[in-house]
């Protein structure tokens, strides 16, 4: 018996899909937001010098990097119901996503700052600049400038990796996926659709960060360096 793909099924369907996509880019940028932010703070603290500091972070960043994503969510998501505290699962979809991201992004950033030759630094040092003013014009935009690649990478990587949030009902797009399949008994053509959908999305975020890294890199536009 030949294999019969139905796909008008699937595509009746196609609002709750589109919703469905549009809460898992929601998910994405507000994850994305909050953990570049934890990542330059995470950097930073990496290299402070402080040992305590330093200890602190490095502990955050291997016990991200060595759980897995979807226990990480169940500990949000159990670990605040225990503590009496109720949030709608895609609340804690983002926090969880955003701590995920957040440990990743440390590392990255600190790649990044520390790859500034400290001849830089020396002569920010001598012009007078201040401890913070160092770190904003010398070390923090041209150290994001040259893992700027890397780092898009790890957000598209976040916005796939959303999909496990489907495990504590998050209505993202994989959960619609698999109401639409439960319904329409069609698993296959279903999910080849979010397939899709997910290659859509990673190329429109990639965009987004090509379009981004125009406007904050201008230098590189100049120079023909790919983003």
């Amino acid at each position: 018996m030949g294999l019969v793909l139905d796909f008008s099924v699937v595509l009746d369907r196609w609002q709750a899909l589109l919703d469905g996509a549009t809460l898992t880019l929601q998910l994405a940028f507000i994850a994305v937001v909050c953990g570049a932010a934890i990542g330059v703070f995470g950097a930073i603290g990496r290299r402070s010098g402080n040992a305590l500091v330093e200890r602190l972070w490095g502990a955050y960043v291997e016990a991200i990097r060595n759980t897995p994503l979807l226990v990480q969510i169940f500990l949000v998501y159990f670990g605040l119901s225990s503590l009496g505290l109720q949030f709608s699962a895609f609340t804690v979809a983002a926090v969880a996503l955003t701590i995920n991201v957040g440990a990743y992004t440390t590392e990255i950033m600190r790649a990044g700052f520390d790859s500034i030759h400290k001849g830089q630094i020396e002569a920010a040092e001598g012009l007078g600049l201040s401890k913070a003013q160092i770190y904003w014009h010398v070390i923090i935009w041209p150290g994001i400038e040259r893992v700027y690649p890397a780092l898009t990478s790890q957000f598209v990587l976040l916005m796939l990796a959303s999909s496990v949030t489907s495990q504590i009902s998050a209505e993202e797009l994989t959960a619609v996926a698999n109401y639409i399949q439960s319904e329409t008994y069609r698993s296959f053509e279903t999910y080849i659709v979010v397939a899709l959908i997910y290659v859509a999305l990673s190329f429109i975020m990639r965009f987004g960060f090509w379009l981004l890294g125009l406007a904050l890199f201008p230098r590189r536009r100049r120079l023909g360096t790919p983003l």
